[in-house]
């Protein structure tokens, strides 16, 4: 238990020296890198594939998610998860106004209004995808399935997470940021709820 909180400290120290580099504009190197990066890869198909992946971390996408969640999880894994839902977006939508960082001045592939640091789709994939890649781990007996829905989980984080870079919503350090931070929400819920176990998934 101990070192979780441990981890989780570091965690949030490397988000509040990355808020400061943000805020001191010393990032830019670091976010044109991976920016021109990821678009040295641009074609129709690629901008297609990412529009598309980009929306599982979308508000719709989330919520369709933790209903169906609601009905198939246990009481308590279910409840968890909602308020992993809303911890991630009080969370970020409190940053984003007190950072006040605009999105990028770049071609964007979809419309998106508000701040841009951190990146809230970034951090509630973390959250909600991760918690799931959490119960799967530690209910889930098959290990050659385990291994493949935490494998796809995965990606789809990282996915999710690269694609708000590559459709020019958000910066590079905006993403490493909620990526950093959705962890330590993720880890800090998960121990203080179930104190390393997770029990009573129903399917």
């Amino acid at each position: 238990m101990k070192n979780v909180y441990k981890f989780v400290t570091i965690l949030i120290i490397l988000f509040i020296l990355i808020t400061g580099l943000v805020i001191t504009n010393n990032t830019i190197i670091f976010d044109n890198s991976i920016y021109s990066f990821l678009k040295s890869f641009s074609n129709n198909f690629v901008d297609s594939f990412f529009v598309l992946v980009t929306k599982a971390g979308n508000t719709l996408t989330i919520i369709i998610l933790l209903i169906i969640l609601n009905i198939f999880l246990s009481k308590k894994n279910a409840f968890v998860c909602d308020i992993l839902a809303v911890l991630s977006v009080a969370s970020n939508t409190l940053i984003k106004y007190i950072v006040s960082r605009e999105r990028p001045l770049v071609l964007k592939l979809i419309k998106q209004g508000g701040y841009s640091f951190p990146s809230g789709h970034t951090m509630i994939s973390v959250t909600i995808y991760g918690f799931l890649i959490y119960l799967i781990y530690t209910n889930i007996k098959n290990k050659y399935l385990k291994i493949i829905l935490i494998f796809l989980l995965s990606c789809l984080i990282f996915l999710v997470s690269i694609s708000r870079i590559y459709v020019g919503v958000h910066f590079a350090s905006d993403v490493l940021a909620g990526a950093i931070l959705g962890l330590a929400e993720l880890l800090l819920m998960i121990n203080i709820c179930y104190g390393g176990k997770a029990k009573c998934l129903k399917f």
